[in-house]
């Protein structure tokens, strides 16, 4: 089993590297950190949000995609992180692509691991890109979610445990308890 590199790279060797060997990873800073495996909470909650963003796009007949995990943001030269879930805007994808064109809507379902940092640095690093609107950070513990939103210069934070969320653009509103896997 490779190591992880020990050298600073750019997101464009990040990814060179990535396709050769087995497992996630991230590019902080030039740096190259693995993702822990995820506990099953983390998965179905991810896979609910997922879920749930699709349907919504589907109910809109919309242009937009959602993808799930496994595509990279890249957020600049030396960062590119891989998001639970995003929406973007625009032509489909290759289907050979690794990086996702610039997202409207960025997800990320918090574990006891990532919790600050999915908060702090990637929060800021979401936002440096102008086309993301949302970023929702999804606390399947809590029940809750945090939804950063850019409007103008600003970013607004609420807190939503139930009702619906509002996601415009692209114009989708999604059931809160839908994002937890409720029926």
């Amino acid at each position: 089993m490779a190591g992880l590199p020990q050298s600073r790279m750019d997101v464009d060797a990040f990814l060179a590297w990535s396709a050769t060997v087995p497992g996630r990873h991230e590019l902080v800073d030039g740096e190259v950190f693995a993702m822990a495996p995820e506990r099953a909470r983390h998965a179905r909650v991810k896979f609910a949000v997922q879920s749930a963003l699709d349907r919504g796009l589907g109910a809109l007949g919309s242009s937009c995609e959602m993808l799930p995990d496994g595509v990279t943001v890249r957020i600049d030269s030396h960062t590119a992180y891989e998001p639970d879930a995003l929406v973007y805007c625009g032509p489909r994808m290759d289907p050979d692509a690794v990086e996702a064109p610039p997202p409207v809507i960025v997800v990320e379902v918090l574990s006891p691991g990532t919790r600050s940092v999915d908060a702090g640095a990637k929060l800021a690093g979401y936002f440096l890109l102008p086309s993301v609107v949302h970023y929702l950070l999804v606390d399947p513990r809590r029940a809750c979610v945090i939804h950063h939103r850019r409007t103008g210069a600003a970013i607004e934070t609420r807190i939503v445990t139930g009702g619906s969320l509002s996601l415009d653009p692209p114009g989708i509103a999604l059931a809160v308890g839908d994002l937890f896997g409720e029926r």
